[in-house]
């Protein structure tokens, strides 16, 4: 009797998007300000029947203490909920759960719950692009550089705001001896977060390696400034000694 219990909750119709019931932006608020509670309600609403709504607000609680594997399940779940109920919020469920893999560093399951994210057909904008990007990622870690390029250049038209894409594919430019590129998309990066300590560090590698010793110290000295004690900092630090010193 208990698993068929829960079997019936979790295929149960789910209310269209928009259509949520309020538990569902109460549960998302503490998922959110008040993570610990988050958890709790939501394993309350999910073990009455809440189905994907509940797994999913679970799953932000997790993310939202950094509880990477158990977030990811989480998001998994309510994929596999969505996709009974032929939800195509099921797409985005996936991609969530590919991100918290991808936190988690299981790059293989963040791998397989992207692809079924891109594989539905259901994602538009924003959400398209940020799953072509996390899955660039896990191409880049597996040394697949040409699958990775062609998932970042989906990205970037997709997600062309996001700072974290252009940096990505400045960062994989240089890697692949494409200067030119790399410098373009660093510069896109820097317009969009110049404040970013992860993106002045790359500034600074591009300019080395193109010869502009002047470039390259400000940048780095941007790091020390901007995130002094970080690993970011370190890594400025000990590129500067080329040039016999931290910063002119």
């Amino acid at each position: 009797m208990f698993f068929f219990l829960i079997l019936q909750a979790a295929t149960a119709a789910a209310p269209a998007p928009g259509q949520e019931p309020p538990r569902y932006a109460a549960c998302m608020d503490l998922a959110t300000g008040d993570p610990s509670q988050g958890v709790t309600e939501a394993s309350k609403w999910r073990v009455e029947g809440g189905g994907m709504l509940a797994r999913q607000c679970l799953g932000v609680a997790y993310a939202n203490q950094k509880r990477w594997p158990s977030a990811a399940a989480a998001f998994e779940e309510a994929a596999r909920d969505a996709e009974t109920a032929h939800d195509v919020r099921s797409a985005n469920y996936w991609a969530q759960a590919g991100n918290a893999w991808l936190a988690a560093g299981e790059q293989a399951k963040a791998r397989a719950a992207l692809d079924a994210a891109l594989a539905s057909g259901h994602l538009t904008g924003l959400a398209l692009g940020e799953a072509r990007l996390d899955r660039a990622r896990v191409l880049v870690a597996a040394g697949d550089m040409e699958g990775a390029r062609g998932d970042l250049d989906r990205a970037l038209a997709d997600a062309n705001g996001d700072p974290l894409a252009w940096l990505l594919s400045a960062t994989l430019a240089r890697r692949q001896g494409d200067l030119v590129r790399a410098k373009t998309d660093i510069d896109e990066a820097l317009k969009r977060a110049g404040d970013d300590a992860q993106i002045q560090l790359e500034a600074g590698n591009i300019a080395a390696l193109k010869g502009d010793e002047a470039g390259a110290r400000a940048a780095w000295g941007q790091v020390l400034t901007l995130a002094p004690g970080s690993p970011a900092a370190e890594s400025a630090r000990k590129a500067l000694a080329q040039f016999g010193g931290e910063a002119r």
